[in-house]
Parts: C-alpha cells; structure tokens; sequence
C-alpha cells in the first residue's frame, strides 16, 4: 500500500535498519542530499549511491512508494515541511559566504526541532515520565558524543530530583547496571542505536528488571528491543556528520520535554527542590 501523507525522510528513519546494504546506501544519500535528490533521475541518484537502477525502484517501494516519481514528489514535498518558510540547509561549502554559512547551520538546527516536535509521541513521554516518577535510581548513559547528552540530561534533572546519576565509562556502566533493581530505570541516548556496547549493557539491564529509556533517531534499531519506551529524535545525519550539532539539539529538546513532563507531575517537590537548589547557587555568584 503506498504511503500518502508523512515525511519521506521520516519514513527512511523510521525503516533503515529494514534496508538491505544497498538500499542503506540510497538513504544515506538520500539524507545527506534531501535538496538535490528531488531533482534527480532515477538513474543519476543509482550512479551516486554506487548501486544499480533495481535497488533504488526497490528502495522506493520498501518506503511504500509505488515507483520512483512519487518518492521523488514526496522529497520534494517533504523538504518545505515544517518550517514554514525556506530556509537553506545541508553541509557548508567552501564557496559559502559567512553569512550563507550561518544561514545554513541555522536551517539545520530549525529543521532538526522541526522534525523531533512532529515525531513526539504523546502516549510515550507519559510513559517515560511516569517512568522517572516512579524510580528509585535513574542512570543516565551514553557512549562517545551522546555521554554529553546523557550528561545533559544528568544535570537539568539533578536541580529537582536526588536520584539521577550520569555514569560516563563504559565499563562504569555494566557495573551500574549489574547493580539495578527492578524500582530502577536507565535513560540511555543513542542516535543510531546500533552499537555492540550498547547492546551488551542494556542486555545486562533487562536482566536486572530495570525499565529502559532509549532516546534516538531510529526506532527499529536494534536496541530498540530492548526499551520499554523509546523517544525518538529528529536531525537527519548524512554519512560524515556524526555528532551533528542539530542532532544534539534535537535531543536537548527531547530532553526538556522529558523535564517538563515529570516537573509538572510532581509540581510541589520538584519546585522546592528547584527553588532550594537556586538559593544555594546563587551564593556562589558575585
């Protein structure tokens, strides 16, 4: 059945870890070049992605599309959604002024909260809420550049809450996670969600009966499995831009959605905590 509405590049997300190799490479492409695909022949996108004319028909049709023309209506189609107006994105050039630069970072960044505000879930960030509510420890991880977001996400909600511990080396975090008990919960960040050490530890969790928090941009990824609820995230990251800015950005946002959600449920405790964690910092201040 074809797909009508939605956001192509959403889809190619949502469906990646369903690809063939092949196919995988069609879509990274198709990421990183969301303007120039919408322009181009079915054969000159199959000379790009090094892959022949059959895969990228069957790349389509995986998508739901009937053929390629209409997947390349719904890029086109897809590529102004949610911004409103025209805003030049993609990687910047050499040949950018500063000024295009900025404009395409900027672009990047707008588009990258624009995508994660349409793949909210609301039914799965009351379900991640009541989650933190209800836990005795929280540990939030990461590994590489997502430690930062786990770190983050540490941060904001220590100023309100005691039991939320960012735990930074990987082998800190299987010892953590041997530790768990089913009262606890694990809020892990994972863009790709694809890892081997990601996989071992949240195996180790599940053993544990701790529930799993998994915030990332690919929903059917392997540790997906492994989540008692997973928050996705938007910014589509072509091949060389792992660790984007507008990655983290989105997951900032998913971050203070999360904040918001168990602030405004535990609203009398929260804002004292919130209120006594101020007056102690600003006596640090001159």
């Amino acid at each position: 059945m074809q797909h009508i509405g939605g956001n192509v590049f959403q889809k190619v997300s949502s469906e990646y870890y369903q690809l063939t190799t092949s196919e995988k490479k069609v879509a990274d492409y198709v990421i990183g070049n969301r303007y120039n695909t919408q322009f181009m022949s079915i054969s000159e996108l199959a000379e790009e992605c090094g892959v022949a004319e059959a895969t990228v028909s069957r790349f389509c049709r995986t998508l739901g599309y009937k053929g390629y023309n209409a997947f390349k209506l719904a890029v086109a189609n897809s590529a102004v959604q949610g911004v409103g107006e025209y805003l030049p994105t993609g990687e910047p050039s050499p040949e950018d002024s500063i000024q295009e630069m900025c404009q395409k970072l900027y672009g990047n960044d707008i588009e990258a909260l624009a995508q994660t505000l349409a793949l909210v879930r609301p039914e799965n960030v009351a379900a991640a809420g009541a989650i933190l509510e209800k836990a005795g420890r929280v540990l939030c991880m990461g590994q590489g550049g997502s430690m930062i977001m786990a770190m983050e996400a540490a941060h904001l909600f220590s100023t309100a809450f005691p039991n939320f511990q960012p735990v930074y080396d990987s082998h800190l975090q299987t010892i953590a996670a041997a530790t768990l008990t089913p009262r606890d919960a694990v809020l892990f960040f994972s863009y790709s969600g694809s890892t081997r050490e990601l996989l071992d530890l949240l195996e180790v969790v599940r053993e544990q009966g701790a529930k799993v928090i998994l915030v990332t941009h690919f929903p059917k990824s392997p540790a997906a499995a492994f989540a008692d609820v997973i928050l996705q995230c938007g910014a589509n990251e072509g091949p060389l831009q792992l660790g984007s800015v507008a990655a983290r950005i989105a997951q900032l946002f998913v971050i203070d959605v999360l904040f918001a959600e168990v602030c405004r449920h535990t609203e009398g405790d929260s804002r004292n905590a919130r209120e006594r964690v101020a007056g102690v910092l600003a006596a640090k201040h001159i």
